[in-house]
């Protein structure tokens, strides 16, 4: 394969580029270079391959990268194990500390502060390290050789852990292809793990399990295994069992049971490593290398109940396990990865990322085992109204299909052959340079907006124009930039399979699908025009506050920040409250508030605070009020205006309250109240024009004008509360209007009827409370939905009934607690039995009792759900609670019911409350 490399002349700031710099930077192609010289400084320009093996060497290089992101709970060590692989692939050339705060992925001022992943950070690097001049970049694969024995590209994403940052994950695992997911050894599967486990499952990514912090005090490989079979519903395959010297010493290394290897880290950065095969490891750690026999038999017997192929190698080698290839492992446990199954063998690997130990095995373990981009189950794309697979797109199959479709839906013409919509798909197709998801924006302080994108096909190049299929709009790319955490190298192009950043687009979002066709044409032609991938569906917020600028000059400047905001993140919310006027900032947890409160004063510089929420109550009334008339009589801009109307109020039940429809002029149920409007002698007639009129009514004033007068100028005055001044709610009120007493010739205007009525609907309201039995207040009353352990149930039931003055609508326990979880369209539960875990193969914990090592019962795992109906200011900061009564694994999501009335006792000390008294 021959590739020409073009230079240009450059005179930008560029850095000089020597000659034979040229040739080993363009070596990793595996190809002949030739090298155009000019005659100043050079940067390059592209590289154009000029043979017909293109296809086949753009596909070995995609064979040769991995899209995989760290997930796990929180404090598991994920960032931790990235900076161990940053530094032995060479990327860095000292190893982070996070509680240093000099790690590479943890770059913001907030991680680094509080020793936490809020932002979810992409880099990329080599494993194994790519030398200079390495010819075999691209090169096919040796099925006779493991993968890790050529170098890969990885393109790596550390994710959060915090629950609160929960949409970060999610819009993080919807482009990857593989992830590791981490687990505490000490604490063994936690409650983000099961979630961030479950969304991974909605995406089908195949994942491995590195087993962390096995150095620590109380630190339980074994009993993590058999944790893994139960709360992750998979089998585990235990690929290392992990070297403590002297079979209850110190944590040195780990034992491969797929190469039958021990392998003991020395002291210091973890670059030197030992290597002992198994009758070395006889004579070394007689009890490991038993352990390591068993455990080798175990992972051919697991392989062997869900892999035909292994089943032949198995029987080749005379049924005995431990002379099965460990190619042939590779190749069988890669095989059980990446079948399409709702339960899947899980690869487990053991190690102390701290220490240093264990996580070079883990980098091979990502590149034999974890699928290149090629291997990926077809992403999901919408096109007009039909759905299918991306590949089936660029097949020209689902373009058929959706031509075919529009055609028998046009009734104009003869429809076209299917050879002729072949044709003009096959043409659209062609044209269509690449398609890309718009997974994460970011506003970096010194490079703008930057939009990071997975492109899933073709190539995005630089100065190309990108069209929005969800905004309908085109925009240019200026730049295109790789990622390393906050540093950036521009690249001339994004290549099929790899993530990248587009600079300086002005209305990109997350999750809009991005194109870009030949000819630089603004709009692609239909229906490629509405190509989408499946877009990322946004969580639904928990937790409320409110955000108030310093003054009235700041607002313009508040809302454009909140604008961004929302732009970078859109599990945030912003809400106006129609009744306090206040602007609510909603978000997942109080962290994630308070992230956001230091992002929009810190780094954007709004001048604002935020508060707590403040409820919006209601009021409504406990009896009837008398019937009041009233006249308005006054100006209105200039011009006399007086009309009457006569008003009375009453409760008004949407359930039981019968409909008046009797001589009613119109009868309208808004906000949850009830307006009656009575004329009987108006003379209402229907014109030709089926406009409704009355010979009584001004020239100019219809009967639609009129009722629609006396309607706002009620909603008005149900907008304020006589008592509380809470808007009315569960109110039912009885215009009246009599022609003889209420109307004025042309007096009676539209805005004097308004006045009119609002006049006696306040009045009428008044009287309630000064000579009638007045109102009460009503609060809203929220729909939970909460999902916890069996073991949790009996405190979270106890809390809500009685702490909280919540109802218990329904205990569900058939619901598994993925149906609650905020990952979007969970996949069906099977009708599977669940693993038994004493079936599972763990080897034996140091120090192990009977107690210990027995599994917690499923009857204590056993997902609930709790159906309850709990007022609003209750759950203001719920989730942190909840969080304390079921050990970190309780969600919940809420959303609005009705509006209920308070007990006497209650409005009492609400009322206190917002008067500023106390209890």
């Amino acid at each position: 394969m021959v590739a020409a490399l073009f230079l240009r002349a450059s005179h930008q700031a560029a850095r000089p580029i020597g000659l034979q710099q040229c040739q080993a930077t363009v070596s990793r192609f595996g190809a002949n270079v030739s090298i155009i010289q000019g005659p100043r400084r050079w940067q390059f320009s592209r590289i154009q391959m000029l043979s017909t093996s293109d296809a086949k060497w753009q596909a070995d290089t995609l064979d040769r990268t991995r899209n995989i992101g760290i997930i796990a709970h929180i404090d598991a060590g994920k960032t931790t194990t990235t900076e161990r692989m940053l530094y032995y692939s060479g990327f860095t050339r000292r190893i982070g500390d996070v509680d240093e705060g000099s790690t590479v992925t943890d770059f913001l001022p907030a991680e680094r502060a509080r020793g936490i992943t809020i932002q979810s950070a992409a880099i990329t690097f080599h494993w194994p390290p790519q030398a200079a001049g390495d010819h075999n970049a691209a090169a096919q694969h040796d099925p006779q050789v493991p993968r890790s024995a050529s170098s890969h590209t990885v393109n790596l994403i550390d994710t959060p852990g915090h629950a609160d940052f929960t949409f970060e994950v999610m819009r993080s695992l919807r482009i990857l292809d593989g992830a590791v997911c981490i687990l505490d050894g000490v604490a063994g599967v936690e409650a983000q793990t099961e979630r961030v486990w479950h969304q991974a499952s909605t995406y089908r990514i195949p994942r491995i399990v590195y087993i962390n912090k096995l150095d620590r005090d109380g630190a339980a490989f074994g009993r993590t295994v058999r944790e893994v079979s139960s709360r992750l519903a998979g089998y585990p395959a235990v690929c290392q069992i992990p070297w403590f010297r002297g079979g209850n010493g110190r944590f040195v290394g780990v034992a491969d049971v797929i190469n039958l290897k021990g392998l003991r880290w020395e002291e210091g950065d973890g670059k030197s490593v030992k290597m002992f095969n198994l009758q070395e490891l006889d004579s070394e750690e007689s009890q490991l290398a038993q352990e390591l026999r068993r455990a080798r038999i175990a992972l051919v017997e697991l392989l062997s109940e869900h892999d035909e192929t292994m089943i032949e190698k198995f029987f080749e080698h005379d049924e005995d396990h431990l002379a099965v290839p460990p190619i042939d492992i590779l190749d069988s446990l890669r095989r059980c990865l990446l079948q399409e199954q709702s339960r899947k063998v899980i690869p487990i690997f053991a190690g102390a990322s701290f220490r240093n130990v264990g996580v070079q095995p883990l980098l091979d373990a990502v590149t034999n085992l974890l699928p290149s981009p090629l291997e990926t189950p077809d992403p999901e794309v919408s096109i007009g109204d039909v759905s299918g697979g991306l590949r089936s797109l660029l097949s020209g199959d689902l373009l058929v299909k959706q031509s075919e479709k529009a055609a028998a839906a046009s009734s104009k013409g003869k429809q076209k052959k299917k050879s002729a919509l072949q044709a003009e798909s096959q043409n659209a197709i062609a044209k269509l340079e690449s398609c890309a998801l718009a997974f994460k924006v970011v506003n970096d302080a010194k490079r703008g907006v930057l939009v990071y994108v997975r492109v899933y096909s073709g190539s995005l190049d630089r100065n190309s124009i990108i069209f929005n299929t969800n905004l309908k709009v085109s925009e240019r790319a200026p730049r295109l930039l790789k990622m390393y955490a906050n540093e950036a190298i521009e690249v001339e192009s994004i290549p099929e399979g790899h993530i990248g950043v587009v600079a300086g687009l002005k209305h990109a979002r997350t999750g809009d699908t991005l194109v870009s066709y030949a000819g630089n044409k603004l709009t692609p032609p239909e229906p490629l025009d509405t190509l989408q991938l499946r877009p990322i569906q946004v969580p639904p917020p928990v937790f409320f506050a409110s955000i108030e600028p310093h003054s009235l000059s700041e607002e313009k400047k508040i809302q454009e920040c909140l604008a961004l905001l929302l732009r970078e993140d859109p599990s945030l919310h912003v809400t106006v409250d129609e009744d306090s006027g206040q602007t609510l900032l909603s978000g997942m947890g109080e962290l994630h508030l308070e992230i956001a409160r230091d992002r929009l004063i810190n780094d954007l510089k709004a001048k604002a605070s935020m508060g707590r929420i403040e409820i919006g109550y209601r009021e409504c009334p406990l009896g009837e009020s008398p019937v009041v008339s009233k006249i308005f009589d006054k100006d209105i801009a200039g011009r006399k205006g007086k009309a009457g109307c006569t008003a009375a109020v009453e409760p008004f039940d949407p359930d039981d309250s019968p409909q008046l429809t009797e001589d009613a002029l119109s009868i309208e149920t808004k906000d949850g109240n009830q307006i009656i409007i009575l004329a009987p002698e108006l003379q209402v007639e229907t014109s030709r024009r089926g406009i409704q009129e009355s010979p009584l009514l001004p020239a100019g004033l219809d009967v639609h004008t009129f009722r629609k007068s006396l309607q706002n100028g009620c909603l008005a005055a149900l907008a304020r509360g006589p008592q509380f001044t809470f808007p009315m709610h569960n109110t039912r009120v009885t215009l009246t209007f009599n022609p003889a007493e209420h109307l004025f010739g042309t007096d009676t205007t539209p805005s004097a009827l308004s006045s009119a009525a609002r006049l006696a609907t306040a009045a009428a309201l008044r009287d309630l409370t000064s000579s009638g039995p007045g109102t009460s207040l009503m609060e809203p009353v929220m729909n939970v939905i909460i999902s916890v352990d069996e073991s949790s149930l009996g405190a979270v039931v106890h809390d809500i009934s009685s702490s909280r003055g919540g109802h218990i609508i329904s205990l569900d326990e058939e619901i598994p607690i993925t149906s609650t979880d905020l990952s979007p369209s969970p996949q069906p539960v099977d009708d599977l039995p669940p693993i038994n875990p004493s079936k599972i193969y763990a080897p034996p914990d140091p120090f192990e009792t009977a107690s210990i090592g027995a599994s917690i019962p499923d009857t204590a795992n056993r997902p609930r759900t709790i159906t309850a109906k709990v007022p609003l200011k209750e759950m203001v900061g719920y989730l942190k609670h909840l969080r304390s009564l079921s050990a970190g694994r309780g969600t919940f999501v809420m959303s609005v019911d009705r509006f209920e009335k308070m007990s006497s006792p209650r409005q009492k000390a609400v009322v206190a409350e917002l008067r500023g008294g106390f209890y």
